[in-house]
């Protein structure tokens, strides 16, 4: 939330601001042992984008009604449009870095950015070719599962550029099916519990994982090989998820945090925030891959926040007899 030196809130902008950009640079990412992916072609690089300003120089634009200071948000609308052609980057957090520092090297009057992306994601369709069916690079469907995220904060520096107050990388929308391997018991008993204790349960979660680097241009500048793509966070998920038997959805997102911050050093904490729609049992299986039918289950939904830093895994290397930091 943009707020000024003297800690009132103010801001304003424009939302949904949709972006198909064509062409961008590729990008590439190392391989990681958990993932297929090692690169991003870009050829659509569509994102929808949240775009906030703030600075002293607005405040009388709302107790006064003074609007010779303010932008209107239908030009940032066109200036976030605009700009994106000149953008030579791949990765969306570079896209958020350039229309904020464009932004404010146009507006002088601007104190604060404050902006967020999702990436719009499509799919390239599989077509015959000289050995077989192949992805090619005219024909896409949109996708309408999860996507990469990003938002951060840029000021105005004391030297007239402008630095990054705060960021933030995500995964949203990500939703995953187990049908064995996962439990649910040893919870509290009482007169208000009604729920009977899961053995062995299918556990279908909704997840959103964020993460923050410990220097911004890892996220800023791919080619220096400490990018951390989305579909490999994505896939290491759903990698553990596949690994590990869990008592809870608790543990399970405790298991991948320790696994994205062991794989990718350059990260300095990890969020996640996930929601339980595990589906409602109607006929039972008799045992391990045996028929069952299950509905949708009925709302209120449970849901679980945690986060993550370094720090949980210098303690768990403490408690391993012979491992140090």
């Amino acid at each position: 939330m943009l707020k000024l030196p003297c800690g009132r809130t103010l801001y304003y902008g424009k939302g949904d601001v949709l972006v198909y950009r064509t062409y961008a640079r590729p990008l590439e990412a190392p391989p990681i042992p958990e993932s297929p992916y090692s690169e991003t072609r870009n050829v659509i690089f569509a994102h929808n984008v949240k775009f906030a300003v703030s600075g002293e120089a607005l405040l009388t634009s709302f107790t006064e009604g003074d609007n010779r200071q303010v932008v209107a948000t239908d030009s940032m609308k066109n200036f976030i449009l605009r700009q994106s052609a000149s953008f030579d980057g791949c990765a969306t957090e570079g896209l958020l870095a350039f229309l904020a520092e464009r932004f404010l090297a146009v507006y002088p009057h601007i104190d604060r950015v404050e902006l967020s992306a999702d990436r719009i994601p499509f799919e390239p369709l599989a077509v015959p070719g000289p050995g077989g069916f192949m992805h090619n690079d005219l024909v896409y469907r949109p996708s309408h599962n999860d996507h990469a995220s990003a938002g951060m904060e840029v000021v105005r520096s004391e030297a007239g550029g402008s630095a990054i107050a705060s960021h933030w990388c995500g995964l949203s929308a990500l939703q995953l099916i187990k049908v064995s391997g996962s439990s649910f018991a040893g919870f509290i008993r009482d007169e208000y519990t009604t729920l009977p204790e899961a053995q062995d349960r299918p556990l279908f979660i909704f997840l959103d994982l964020l993460w923050r680097y410990d220097d911004p241009e890892d996220a800023l500048r791919p080619e220096k090989g400490r990018y951390v793509p989305a579909e490999q966070v994505r896939d290491i998920a759903h990698n553990v998820f596949y690994e590990f038997a869990t008592p809870s959805i608790q543990y399970l997102i405790w298991l991948i945090g320790q696994r994205l911050l062991t794989r990718f050093p350059q990260l300095a904490e990890v969020r996640f925030e996930s929601n339980n729609r595990t589906w409602e049992t109607v006929v039972e299986p008799a045992g391990g891959g045996a028929p069952g039918v299950f509905t949708e289950p009925r709302p209120p939904f449970g849901f679980q926040g945690f986060s993550m830093t370094k720090d949980d895994l210098l303690a768990l290397r403490d408690d391993v007899p012979g491992e140090s930091a």
